[in-house]
């Protein structure tokens, strides 16, 4: 069975441990050397960040997020291990892992890191199709040629080279299709390396719960639950046509990737039409302390991103989703393009104020769309806001200070609360 070592690169035929190096870290698959379709996701992308630039946090619990009334962004695996979630509120967080490091966020410093992940991946392929700052998805059909080795050997390179010359780890799921490719790199975190070829593909699925696929949230788990769906054995009884009059044009992709079946082709040139952030919280909350402490650093993940891509947006949308599962959109369109977090956390904090007696939430969202080039954004000043240009300009300036300096040279103070 052919197979490969991860740690140097050896090829070779099964056995327990690398004939070269002696590394046990092996990866052995009958189709290891033919599939091409992968999908990597960094390893608790912020805290391996924040590891990184502190090795006194090295083998400690660090959880990323606000002060005691905010809530988890991201938490290491070490804090995972005693139960910490991303969105759970921070009480909560420290009274499993009481002994964590809070660690307040740097999205600068993360778009940064996230950049030189992506020029690595951009050196084995012209096609790759981000997710978001910590995750893309590869095609690397014809690049052997190219390389001189098969796709697994230079995606094993690619989280050697990471944690070598970055200093942060990923995890790699090598599949036929998109679907796959996404599930395999959930199942060895963290640094893993999971393969599911097309022969095991039904195997593999029958037993396992629906809610691996993609997208299937609370409330489209319990619209499943209803119909006696768990499972994607479960699923394979449906007829296309039951599935569709039950669940519309979910049915459809439904019945398609419970057989394995995805047609999605990874692309490097799908035009971006928005940007946005959004967390499914453990508990509903109805705190407008902690649903405004999550706004704003929405706004400042959004905007980052935003000034990452060189774009800006035109409308800021607010979403919420109730307890009953029930959404809220509310749509703002601006006089003139922003990237700024300033603004878009303005409009949105204005945009909950309308909804604000709805709660509790169990979802929140910030984002912008009809998005223009940086170069039309906040040009002009606002007559009903005549301290608006002066924020603007504040935040450039600590975006020109942290270029220079650093990330965490300045931290606005609205982060500190």
């Amino acid at each position: 069975m052919p197979s490969l070592c991860r740690d140097c690169l050896h090829d070779f035929e099964t056995a327990a441990r690398c004939p070269q190096c002696r590394s046990p870290r092996v990866l052995s698959h009958p189709e290891l050397f033919d599939l091409t379709i992968a999908h990597m996701d960094c390893d608790a992308f912020y805290a391996s960040v924040e590891k990184r630039d502190n090795p006194e946090l090295e083998g400690k619990p660090v959880i990323i997020g606000g002060g005691r009334r905010g809530v988890v962004s991201t938490a290491c695996y070490v804090a995972r291990i005693k139960g910490v979630k991303s969105a759970m509120p921070m009480f909560k967080a420290l009274q499993l892992c009481p002994e964590a490091i809070v660690v307040r966020g740097r999205m600068d410093r993360y778009v940064e890191v996230s950049k030189q992940v992506r020029a690595l991946m951009d050196e084995l392929t012209p096609v790759v199709e981000p997710l978001s700052l910590d995750e893309a998805f590869m095609d690397l059909t014809g690049t052997a040629r190219l390389h001189g080795h098969p796709p697994a050997v230079m995606l094993a390179r690619l989280v050697k080279r990471m944690k070598e010359e970055i200093g942060i780890t990923g995890s790699i799921g090598l599949s036929h299709n998109k679907f796959l490719a996404k599930v395999a790199s959930d199942l060895d975190k963290p640094r893993g390396f999971s393969v599911i070829g097309k022969a095991e593909t039904m195997d593999f699925l029958r037993p396992r719960p629906v809610r691996l696929i993609w997208g299937i949230g609370p409330a489209a788990q319990d619209s499943l639950d209803r119909a006696g769906i768990r499972s994607f054995d479960d699923l394979l009884r449906w007829d296309l046509r039951d599935l569709q009059d039950r669940f519309g044009a979910m049915g459809d992709r439904l019945w398609h990737l419970a057989r394995g079946q995805d047609a999605r082709r990874v692309s490097a040139h799908s035009p971006v039409k928005s940007l946005s952030n959004e967390t499914t919280f453990a508990e509903d909350t109805a705190d407008p302390d902690i649903l405004d402490g999550h706004i704003w650093r929405m706004a400042e993940k959004v905007s980052a991103r935003a000034k990452a891509k060189d774009k800006a947006g035109r409308v800021v949308t607010l979403k919420l989703k109730r307890a009953n599962h029930k959404g809220l959109t509310r749509r703002q369109s601006l006089h003139q393009p922003t990237q700024l977090a300033d603004t878009i956390y303005r409009t949105a904090r204005g945009l909950f104020e309308g909804a604000v007696g709805e709660g509790p939430f169990r979802l929140l969202g910030v984002g912008i769309s009809e998005l223009t080039p940086a170069a039309d954004a906040d040009r002009e000043g606002d007559l009903l806001d005549p301290d608006a240009g002066r924020r603007a300009e504040a935040e450039r300036a600590v975006d020109r200070i942290k270029d220079r300096f650093g990330a965490d040279a300045i931290l606005k103070g609205r982060a500190l609360r």
